[in-house]
């Protein structure tokens, strides 16, 4: 793996939903990928969506996840039992009511965390005013590069990590060398070979319509697929690298 394309997969799983590191592997009893079961904040349950989990994954320092609607991310401090999460960052996506109040019930309640208990598969982080229980995530093993739908799920700007707009984005390389995708905006199809870790396209068309106001996401995928681009895999996110510009994926359907 290239040092840019380790650089952005490290970005992006500081800001991420789904990576996978190995629980108890860490730095710390709270490292792995989890999921919210439920909890409370001031005597109010978090409201909870099924359709919009909220997943959290502690690496070592860095804290990350979905919360119900956006990707958040930022640094977790661990001494003992205590524990405490700093300022976040977060995408800037709009959801439906319901989600976008589940997504703000839990990151004001992640403000007040103050400890942690770990039993097994079950993380609660608590507070004097919170109560937070989650399940861990088993790890995923990878998956395939072709033969896999992959939707885009996030854009990666240097360090900044945003999320998509439009219809659903998506890429498919298949066995006998040709790919698809979308933009969010446009088709595209092309040829692609496949060499130590690095995918060179040729053969790139899209159709031919305007984007509007997609026009800046439209641009940034087909710049990164363009000739070629650097990719890694870690569990069901593949993440495509391209000089300082850079695309999430998940597998389709998660």
């Amino acid at each position: 793996m290239s040092l840019r394309l380790a650089a952005l997969v490290a970005a992006v799983l500081a800001l991420a939903s789904c990576s996978q590191p190995a629980p108890g592997g860490g730095a710390s009893d709270l490292d792995g990928a989890w999921r919210l079961a439920g909890g409370t904040h001031g005597g109010d349950p978090i409201p909870m969506v099924d359709a919009a989990p909220i997943t959290m994954t502690i690496d070592g320092t860095e804290v990350g996840g979905r919360a119900a609607c956006n990707i958040y991310g930022g640094e977790i401090s661990i001494d003992g039992q205590l524990v405490s999460i700093g300022a976040m960052s977060m995408t800037e996506m709009g959801c439906d009511g319901p989600v976008m109040e589940s997504e703000a019930a839990y990151i004001a309640a992640l403000g007040d965390v103050e400890r942690f208990e770990r039993a097994a598969d079950v993380l609660t982080l608590s507070g004097e005013l919170v109560e937070l229980t989650y399940e861990l995530v088993p790890p995923m093993p990878d998956a395939d590069l072709a033969g896999t739908a992959w939707r885009l799920d996030a854009l990666v700007e240097g360090d900044a990590v945003s999320s998509t707009m439009g219809e659903p984005a998506g890429l498919e390389l298949r066995d006998d060398g040709t790919l698809s995708g979308h933009t969010g905006c446009r088709t595209f199809d092309g040829r692609y070979e496949l060499t130590d870790g690095e995918v060179r396209v040729t053969d790139l068309v899209n159709d031919d319509r305007a984007c509007a106001d997609l026009a800046r996401q439209d641009e940034h995928v087909l710049s990164v697929i363009g000739d070629g681009f650097s990719y890694a895999i870690d569990g069901h996110r593949l993440t495509l690298s391209d000089g300082d510009l850079g695309l999430v994926y998940l597998v389709a359907g998660e």
